[in-house]
């Protein structure tokens, strides 16, 4: 005799989760003796009495749980399946919106956005770029960009990048008129300019060589947000400056500005993107996804000599 199918199948489980015929045969848009029959041979394909049923009331035997407690998840399982293909047929459209830190816009979105709009032009990005930790549920973002440490384990997180590192840079006027630190600690002694976070907080200048890890409050001769400012101060001498790498490779490889302690700087995870776990993400949020994960490919490959 034939195995059952999922029609017969999805038909047990809706009886035994209603326990009710009517119910039942409604949820699944069949008669109730249509809903009956299909019961009746799925007993008989398998030569066992699955639920005892009376008028009044529908009880399942024991292997009728049996049934129950492993058929329930995996006909879970194959809708959604089946809703995640449907969502492919969907036009990706409406507003993405998304909270990311700037270094994160700056260095790992940017070069997305444009490629991802001319992929999906009936999708328009709403990207908020700040410093500060924002719940974004309740601020009403489709999705945020955070560092690994930062990340709430409720969220789904993909790489957006990379290993990224903080260098230490200064201009060859400035070394040669201050000198090179040998250690992080001579930096108590030296010019540097610093970034004051939106909540207020100026964090210390952290270094690690070897899994020794040190941290430094040195002094600022400049504090400002503005990543602009900053660079302009640090090619013109004025001082030390803590940044991304991506902010300064082209200075670097032009010589305007000099690495320093560049042993004591060790490469950490980029950035994740991340978003609230659900069955099914909206088709923009899930286009981005789609988009990231190939962005990275392409970028791997080029990396391939």
């Amino acid at each position: 005799m034939a195995d059952p199918d999922l029609h017969d199948l999805d038909a047990f489980v809706a009886i035994a989760r209603t326990r009710n015929f009517r119910r039942a045969a409604q949820e699944i848009r069949v008669s109730a003796s249509s809903l009956s029959q299909r019961l009746k041979d799925l007993e008989d394909r398998l030569g066992v009495r699955l639920m005892n049923r009376t008028t009044r009331s529908v009880a399942l035997t024991e292997a009728g749980e049996l049934l129950l407690s492993r058929v329930a998840p995996a006909l879970r399982e194959v809708s959604d399946a089946l809703d995640q293909v449907r969502g492919l047929r969907e036009v990706a459209s409406g507003r993405l919106r998304v909270n990311a830190p700037p270094p994160a816009v700056d260095l790992v979105l940017a070069p997305m956005v444009g490629p991802f709009l001319e992929a999906y032009p009936q999708v328009d990005l709403d990207i908020v770029s700040e410093s500060g930790f924002v719940d974004i549920v309740s601020a009403g973002f489709d999705a945020g960009v955070r560092y690994g440490e930062h990340l709430a384990q409720d969220m789904v997180a993909i790489p957006l990048s990379g290993p990224q590192s903080y260098v230490l840079v200064a201009s060859p006027a400035y070394v040669a008129r201050r000198g090179r630190p040998s250690h992080p600690k001579d930096l108590l002694e030296h010019d540097c300019l610093r970034a004051r976070y939106s909540s207020g907080v100026m964090h210390d200048w952290e270094f690690e060589k070897g899994g020794q890890l040190v941290k430094v409050d040195p002094p600022a001769r400049l504090i400002s947000t503005n990543m602009g400012l900053a660079m302009r101060a640090a090619l013109d001498g004025a001082g030390i400056w803590a940044t991304l790498d991506g902010y300064v490779s082209e200075a670097l490889k032009s010589g305007a500005l000099v690495s320093l302690l560049e042993d004591w700087c060790e490469p950490f995870p980029g950035p994740f993107f991340y978003y609230p776990s659900r069955r099914q993400p909206p088709p923009a949020l899930a286009a981005f996804v789609a988009f990231v994960a190939e962005w990275r490919k392409r970028e791997r490959r080029k990396k391939i000599p």
